[in-house]
């Protein structure tokens, strides 16, 4: 249910990645407390499927079957109590629009979330970081085009590299100073390319990459999901900087 300010009370946590969705619970736990006071937060559900279920339709481009992968989640969820839907995985929500009208609750964007703080700095030219899939895909070029915002993705060989990265090492939560230094070329090269900022565009990304070790600051988009969820239950000013990690 919602309070009489037309906050939320529960949060729906619709887990892909283990380590993303942790890494977003315990922001969202963080920003709340930042304003209810220490220890305190709204109550928190959180559902996921096995994420081999989600690798194998993704490999066979099946969108749909992964918005039913979502939507049972997001039933879960519902019966859970949940009052509203956060997924902290940037690539499935090219599936959202496939089963949003069918949720039984309402569902914060990622993307939109991202391009929020895109307009807020003034950026009009972003690097877009991910999984392959993510990158390759229209999640960000759309919404960020809506808002006037150029979304450039890394050349071939880097989008590969950042993709094992990704998919061998970060959702096992395995941290490697050569892949380190094989996504900070990556995202030198999109400084060449006039990108002022770079979207972390994948829910793991922030155990490798942040503003202290990347040549372009960044985007952290797991940590900016979990900050609108809190201001959605808890009404945390906007213009307060995330918590740090």
């Amino acid at each position: 249910m919602t309070t009489g300010t037309g906050l939320a009370e529960r949060i729906g946590i619709v887990a892909c990645s283990a380590e993303g969705a942790a890494l977003c619970y315990r922001t969202f736990c963080a920003e709340a407390a930042a304003i209810l006071g220490p220890y305190a937060h709204p109550d928190v559900c959180l559902h996921g499927r096995s994420l081999a279920c989600y690798v194998e339709l993704l490999d066979q481009g099946d969108w749909e079957g992964v918005a039913g992968l979502m939507l049972s989640s997001a039933e879960a969820l519902a019966r859970a109590g949940a009052d509203l839907l956060v997924c902290p995985d940037n690539t499935i929500h090219q599936a959202l629009p496939l089963l949003r009208h069918r949720s039984p609750l309402p569902w914060l964007h990622i993307a939109d979330v991202v391009a929020d703080e895109a307009t807020r700095r003034g950026y009009t030219r972003l690097g877009i970081l991910g999984t392959q899939w993510l990158m390759e895909g229209s999640v960000y070029s759309t919404v960020l085009g809506s808002r006037g915002v150029s979304a450039v993705i890394p050349q071939l060989d880097d989008r590969g590299a950042i993709h094992t990265v990704i998919m061998d090492e970060l959702v096992h939560g395995l941290v490697r100073q050569e892949s380190l230094q094989r996504c900070q070329d990556a995202v030198l090269r999109l400084s060449d390319l006039g990108c002022e900022a770079v979207v972390l565009g994948c829910t793991e990304l922030p155990l490798l990459l942040n503003d202290a070790n990347t040549p372009l600051p960044t985007l952290d988009s797991t940590r900016l999901l979990a900050r609108a969820a809190a201001v959605a239950t808890c009404g945390l000013p906007h213009h307060v900087p995330p918590t740090p990690a």
